[in-house]
């Protein structure tokens, strides 16, 4: 999010929409009819300019029993990597400067950086607090851009999504079966509204088809947004009045009238549970579709210290709403962990400022993959570990499988190997073979923040990723702001099925964020 606390709080409230207190199968689902325009080809879009406004920041607020700074005490973490495995064996091709301080033109206005990237058949498209530009995929040079996602790309649209400093939380996914780039933005105040720009191409420098769906319930907070077969699947933490948190809310996009440009509207649902925070769609990668009429899953962390996740399945059916479904939670427990305190809780080095670790959020993407055998989910989140001198984040990530019948945790680890080092803001996904990359951010007392990965084959040992290696070493730290993240992206390349690219942020000093576009691939994947 982008905007300051005092606006946050000041938001005027809207009609509250509130389902009744039943299990999710058997609330009402809310139709939204969507508003329609069509953009300018992005080439022909202004650069992005500063207006000149003050950096800001948004604080996601903490619920009840969640993690503050210094409040948690560790259990003890049966799956903790703690010691080094072989050398990676996945090597960094491209390795560029995205968005943000030092990029040319460029001047950073909002804090955190929401940085997010995807990658099509040439481009790669990053999205950032409050901009997009388009990169070519073999060299990484930019091809255009920087554009203002709300007054460039959106400013056909009438109402919010056009709006500069009206606008957080940017998502961008490439729709592997359609050829397409989506982008999905949230309004931060009345009407709140979902925005998604579908392109009208595989190139992302052309035309978009624009879309707003008012959510007359309350903001929809962190957004995220999952390519389905038959839908775009949305998540987000929604606040009635714009400061009162009722809980998650599951949206789904009529995805082929959208493809089409023609009317289209959303189904949403609400998860009246104001315990459970951070819930991800799944998205699709690979060139193997979900079986024929399989439902979105949707995966969040059970309530604190239960050390479960909770599984849903959406199911819309958008010529017969009656019809759609929102079932579970089925609750999948894993290996004890300390949820990663959220706020205000990684050290950085040469300043007593600490960063939001937002270890209350499992970490966009929640990466679904169909091997034709069996359907596997990975994701990822920030844990503590250890005391005093030890002390430290790590990050636990999972492999579901069998989503649709009985899902069961596959593997599972918490990659911490040293003592000292925080490591959260992460992001995972598996490549064609079943290689798994995964991307953070680290930082300790003695380090500034700087970005890694790591990884894994199917042959190593269950639950094990390989030593890491560094995207881009620190040189500053961050001061002035807690804010970090608020999240970062790991997409797969849908032409060989087998790159990787990673995109997040570093600082610059003081309050000056940069971004890192970065690509990774195993040797034994072609």
């Amino acid at each position: 999010m982008n905007r300051s606390v005092t606006s946050f709080l000041a938001l005027t409230a809207p009609a509250l929409f509130l389902m009744a207190s039943l299990p999710a199968s058997a609330q009402t689902v809310e139709v939204i009819q969507g508003r329609h325009a069509v953009s300018e080809p992005m080439s022909q879009m202004a650069q992005h300019h500063s207006a000149g406004g003050p950096v800001s920041q948004h604080i996601h607020p903490l619920l009840p029993g969640q993690a503050s700074a210094g409040s948690q005490v560790d259990v003890a973490d049966p799956v903790a990597q703690e010691t080094a495995g072989p050398m990676v064996s996945a090597t960094i091709g491209n390795n560029v400067l995205g968005l943000g301080a030092g990029f040319p033109g460029y001047t950073v206005q909002f804090i955190p950086s929401d940085t997010n990237a995807s990658v099509g058949t040439t481009q790669v498209v990053e999205t950032v607090n409050t901009d997009y530009a388009v990169f070519l995929k073999s060299t990484g040079a930019i091809v255009a851009g920087p554009t203002s996602i709300p007054s460039g790309l959106f400013a056909n649209l009438p109402g919010g999504c056009g709006t500069f400093g009206n606008v957080s939380d940017p998502v961008v996914l490439f729709d592997k079966a359609a050829q397409r780039w989506v982008v999905e933005i949230i309004t931060v105040s009345t009407p709140y509204q979902h925005c998604f720009a579908v392109s009208t191409s595989s190139d992302a420098t052309g035309s978009y088809n624009l879309y707003s769906f008012t959510i007359a319930s309350g903001l929809p907070d962190y957004a995220k947004v999952g390519v389905w077969s038959d839908a775009y699947y949305v998540s987000s933490r929604l606040f009635s009045g714009g400061s009162s948190y009722v809980g998650p809310m599951a949206c789904a996009a009529d995805r082929t009238k959208m493809l089409a440009g023609a009317a289209a509207t959303m189904e949403c649902k609400q998860v009246i549970n104001t315990a459970i925070d951070g819930m991800l769609p799944s998205d699709l990668d690979g060139a193997t579709a979900p079986p024929t009429g399989s439902p979105n899953f949707y995966l969040i962390q059970g309530t604190t210290g239960t050390h479960t996740l909770q599984l849903y399945k959406f199911h819309v059916d958008f010529a017969i709403p009656a019809n759609t479904t929102f079932t579970g939670p089925t609750t999948i427990t894993v290996a004890n962990y300390t949820q990663a305190a959220s706020s205000t809780s990684v050290p950085q080095s040469g300043t007593t400022q600490k960063l939001d670790a937002l270890g209350n959020f499992l970490m966009h993407r929640l990466s679904y993959r169909n091997f034709g055998t069996y359907e596997s989910l990975v994701v990822s989140h920030s844990v503590s570990l250890g005391s005093g001198t030890t002390k430290r984040f790590g990050m636990r990530w999972y492999e579901l499988r069998s989503p649709n019948a009985v899902p069961v945790v596959f593997q599972q680890g918490t990659f911490s190997p040293n003592t000292t080092t925080y490591r959260w803001m992460g992001s995972i996904a598996q490549d064609k073979l079943g290689d798994m990359a995964m991307g953070y951010s680290v930082s300790s007392q003695t380090l500034h923040p700087e970005i890694r990965y790591t990884g894994r084959v199917p042959s190593d040992l269950a639950g094990k990723m390989e030593t890491e290696a560094t995207i881009f070493n620190g040189t500053a730290s961050q001061t002035g702001f807690s804010r970090w993240g608020d999240y970062s992206s790991m997409s797969i390349d849908p032409v060989d099925d087998c790159t990787f690219w990673y995109a997040t942020e570093y600082s610059t000093g003081s309050s000056n964020w940069a971004t890192r576009l970065a690509s990774i691939k195993f040797p034994t994947c072609q």
